[in-house]
């Protein structure tokens, strides 16, 4: 019985899913043969040249940190360390 359902069964949902395939491609080429210059694509949501400030930059009111931050630099290790001129490594002198 179970054998018997199982062809039926894969067979819709292979339709199911090519059919979901095509209308995702075809919302596509429509999408690509539109116009290029419609109001949603050169409307207000475009953000071009603002400044976009990352939330963790910001305090509890909303306003930039005074607070000094952590950066760190990821190097390969054939690059020397940046350091006040005159500063050595341990050991090298």
């Amino acid at each position: 019985m179970l054998s018997s359902l199982f062809p039926l069964l894969y067979g819709a949902v292979f339709v199911a899913l090519l059919w979901q395939a095509f209308r995702v491609m075809s919302k596509g080429f429509r999408a690509a043969s539109g116009p290029l210059n419609d109001e949603r694509a050169n409307g207000d949501d475009d953000r071009t040249g603002r400044i976009t400030v990352h939330p963790e930059l910001l305090d509890q009111d909303g306003r930039l940190t005074d607070e000094d931050l952590l950066t760190v630099r990821f190097s390969n290790g054939d690059e020397s360390p940046d350091g006040p001129p005159g500063d050595s490594e341990p050991g090298t002198e």
